[in-house]
C-alpha cells in the first residue's frame, strides 16, 4: 500500500490549507456573530458562509468528495482522505466547500442510484449549492442501529407512495435550503428482512410532511442546519420518487453509509489534529507552579499519547480508503468498521485532553473544542453504534480464524 500524495492532492491540499487560513478561521467568529444575530437561528443562512462558499467554487475546491465521477472533482477516496481531513479542522470548512453531511451522502445516493430525472431535479442543484437536503432514517419509537426495524410505512395507491410515519435527528431539515428528503421506510413487511425497505425522494414543502421540532447536541442546536424530528402523515409522492426500486433501502443505506462514514472519521482527525495544535499553543503560554505547563511531565505525556493515537487512526483511515478503491466497500468492511469504532474515541481523548489544558476556558465557546467535542461524541453512535461495529468486527475475525484452521 502506497500512501504517499500525488502531485493534484499535495497541489489540492496546499490550495485547501491557505483557503483555510486566509478565509475559514479568521471567519468562525464572525459566522457565529452573525447567526447568533438572527431572531431566528433557522430562518436565514449567515452571509458569510455564503461568501465563503462562492470564494470555494471560484477557487475549483468544491465537490471534492465524489470519486471518479463526472460530477465530482474525480479524486479515490484514498486521495479524498488528506483533503477532508483539513475541512475537519472547522466545523465552519465542510459546507464551504459543499463537502459535508448529510448532503454528501444524499449526492452519493442519487448519482449512484437516483435516475435521470432524480438526479436533474435535485442531484445538480446540490451539486452546485443551490439546495440542501436532510435524510430521515433514524426513528423515535424503534432500535435505529437495527435498520430492519424501521416503521415508517411507504404504501403504494396507484401512481403515488403515500408515507406514514415519524423521524428524527433528520440532519440538515433545519436548513431553510432543505429542498428535499431521502425517506427510509417499509414498503413490504412481507418480504424477507433485508427487502422490506425502500428509500423514497420527498420534497420538503410537500403537504403532511411536518418538522415538530428541532433537537439540539449537548446544547448546541447545530444551527442553521440543525437536527430535526418530523412527522410524515398521509404524504403523497409520485411513484418515480422511489429511489432504484422498492425492496432496495437496504442495500442503498449499506452503500451510502461505506462512504459516509469513512468521510467522517477523515473530518476527526483534522479535528483532533486542530485539538492538539490548540493544547501545545496553550502549555507553551501557561505557568503553573513554577514553570510552564508544557515542562510538566503529564502534559507531556497528553501531548505524547495524543500524537500517537492521531497517526494510528490515519493510517487506518488510508488503509481502510485504499481497500474501498481497489477492492470494494464490501471486502472493506472489516477495516471500514473498526476505523468507525476507533476514530470517534480517538477525537475523543484528544479533544478532551486539549479541553483539560485549558481549564475553564475549555469548556467555553471561547474556543471549538467543547463543540468538537460534541459531534464526536454523537459520533459514537451515528452511522451505527460502537458496538455493532465492534460485533462486526469480532464475527469477521473469527470467521478468518476459522477459515485459517
Amino acid at each position: 500500500m502506497d500512501f504517499s500524495y500525488s502531485p493534484k492532492v499535495l497541489r489540492l491540499q496546499k490550495k485547501l490549507m491557505d483557503f483555510m487560513e486566509q478565509y475559514i478561521y479568521p471567519n468562525e467568529h464572525v459566522y457565529e456573530q452573525q447567526l447568533a444575530s438572527q431572531k431566528d437561528r433557522f430562518s436565514q443562512i449567515p452571509p458569510i458562509k455564503l461568501e465563503l462558499m462562492k470564494k470555494a467554487k471560484e477557487a475549483g475546491l468544491w465537490n471534492l468528495f465524489l470519486p471518479d465521477s463526472t460530477y465530482g472533482a474525480g479524486l479515490t477516496n484514498l486521495e479524498y482522505a488528506p483533503l477532508c481531513e483539513i475541512m475537519g479542522r472547522s466545523i465552519l470548512a465542510p459546507e464551504v466547500f459543499n463537502c459535508n453531511a448529510p448532503d454528501t451522502g444524499n449526492m452519493e445516493v442519487l448519482e449512484r442510484y437516483g435516475t435521470k430525472e432524480q438526479k436533474d431535479k435535485w442531484l445538480i442543484p446540490l451539486l452546485e449549492g443551490e439546495i440542501r437536503s436532510c435524510f430521515s432514517m433514524t426513528e423515535p419509537d424503534v432500535a435505529s442501529s437495527d435498520a430492519t426495524n424501521v416503521e415508517l410505512s411507504i404504501e403504494k395507491e396507484g401512481n403515488e407512495y403515500v408515507i406514514n410515519g415519524r423521524k428524527w435527528w433528520s440532519s440538515g431539515a433545519g436548513d431553510p435550503r432543505c429542498a428535499i428528503s431521502i425517506v427510509m421506510g417499509k414498503t413490504d413487511k412481507e418480504a424477507e428482512k433485508h427487502e422490506q425497505q425502500s428509500m423514497i425522494l420527498v420534497p420538503m414543502d410537500t403537504e403532511g410532511l411536518k418538522v415538530e421540532r428541532m433537537l439540539p447536541v449537548f446544547g448546541y442546536d447545530d444551527a442553521p442546519h440543525g437536527h430535526a424530528e418530523i412527522s410524515y402523515t398521509n404524504v403523497r409522492v409520485p411513484v418515480e420518487n422511489i429511489i432504484w426500486e422498492e425492496g432496495k433501502g437496504f442495500a442503498i443505506a449499506q452503500g451510502r453509509l461505506g462512504p459516509g462514514r469513512i468521510h467522517h472519521c477523515m473530518r476527526l482527525i483534522g479535528a483532533a489534529e486542530r485539538a492538539l495544535e490548540l493544547m501545545c499553543e496553550r502549555v507553551e503560554m501557561r505557568v503553573a507552579f513554577g514553570k510552564p505547563l508544557a515542562k510538566q511531565g503529564v502534559i507531556q505525556e497528553w501531548i505524547a499519547m495524543s500524537r500517537m493515537e492521531i497517526e494510528q487512526a490515519r493510517l487506518l483511515t488510508l488503509k481502510a480508503a485504499y481497500m474501498m478503491d481497489t477492492v470494494g466497500n464490501k471486502a472493506a468492511k472489516q477495516e471500514i468498521a473498526m476505523i468507525k469504532a476507533m476514530a470517534p474515541q480517538m477525537a475523543l481523548n484528544v479533544i478532551d485532553r486539549a479541553i483539560q489544558s485549558f481549564g475553564a476556558k475549555g469548556v467555553s465557546e471561547d474556543t471549538p473544542l467543547a463543540f468538537l467535542w460534541a459531534q464526536a461524541r454523537t459520533l459514537r453512535f451515528a452511522d451505527g453504534p460502537d458496538e455493532v461495529h465492534k460485533t462486526q468486527i469480532a464475527k469477521l475475525e473469527l470467521k478468518n480464524i476459522s477459515a485459517r484452521g
